[in-house]
């Protein structure tokens, strides 16, 4: 394991076995599990690993984030929440109404 993924939390990989991961190869896993769950030593971290370019472009890929995340996210890199896709495909569902 390399000693960037043995600076993140394990709790936010419950699901993977990290002695297996690949850090080029998993990083769209890795940068939505350290936004959403991660804390700002984490963000730091991950944006000296991957780039802040790249990380904007994975995370406008991204098909959901949480409200609070894409808020944190969209004022974090200054990125209109119209560039992300997991905005995007909210606005385009119907929203039922109850009374």
């Amino acid at each position: 394991m390399s000693t960037f993924l043995e600076q993140l939390n394990k709790v936010y990989f419950w699901d993977i076995d990290l002695l297996k991961i690949d850090e080029i190869y998993s990083k769209r896993l890795i940068i939505e599990r350290i936004l959403n769950y991660g804390n700002l030593q984490e963000i730091q971290l991950i944006i000296k690993q991957y780039g802040e370019k790249e990380i904007k472009k994975t995370v406008c890929d991204l098909n959901y984030i949480d409200p609070k995340t894409l808020n944190f996210i969209s004022m974090l890199f200054h990125i209109p929440k119209v560039k992300f896709r997991c905005y995007i495909r909210k606005q385009l569902t119907n929203q039922h109404w109850s009374y």
